[in-house]
């Protein structure tokens, strides 16, 4: 507070139409597979889900040349369940581990990651997209195995 008769200097506020970004991201025992950012401007609809699916299967030969079965678990959002997912799923050969159809929450191994993201994330801003990217690649670089471990095994223990 200033004295009587002094101009308030002024105090910058946060942006309220601050950019928005969505992580997608698809891991393992081992650690992330895949991930990818998507702005606010693109919806998460099926057709975007199917071909996420389809870099996501090219990352996994990649990353997990001797993987010959891969199941999934994702949540119950519509573009999760969709004919065109389903589909895409099978004609990838994967099989679906089922999320309860009721559960208000995040799958269990995507609560453990993304609490954790949270709590690395409090407080960050980042000037633009880029630099995003760059922090996400050290975060997930950085984490230790055991670390994905736990959560995929969470499953085993809920």
């Amino acid at each position: 507070m200033g004295r009587a008769g002094e101009t308030p200097s002024p105090e910058p506020k946060l942006d309220p139409h601050r950019k928005k970004l969505m992580l997608c991201v698809w891991w393992d025992l081992e650690g992330v597979i895949y991930w990818e950012l998507l702005d606010s401007k693109t919806a998460l609809t099926a057709a975007v889900y199917s071909q996420q699916l389809n870099r996501l299967a090219g990352a996994v030969r990649t990353k997990r040349p001797s993987k010959t079965k891969v199941i999934i678990q994702h949540d119950n959002a519509r573009p999760h369940i969709a004919k065109l997912t389903k589909a895409k799923i099978q004609e990838l050969g994967w099989e679906i581990l089922p999320h309860s159809a009721y559960s208000p929450d995040l799958a269990l191994p995507d609560y453990h990651l993304f609490r954790d993201l949270q709590s690395n994330l409090n407080e960050l801003h980042f000037e633009n997209d880029e630099e995003a990217k760059k922090w996400l690649r050290t975060y997930f670089d950085q984490k230790p195995r055991i670390f994905f471990d736990r959560g995929i095994r969470s499953l085993l223990t809920k």
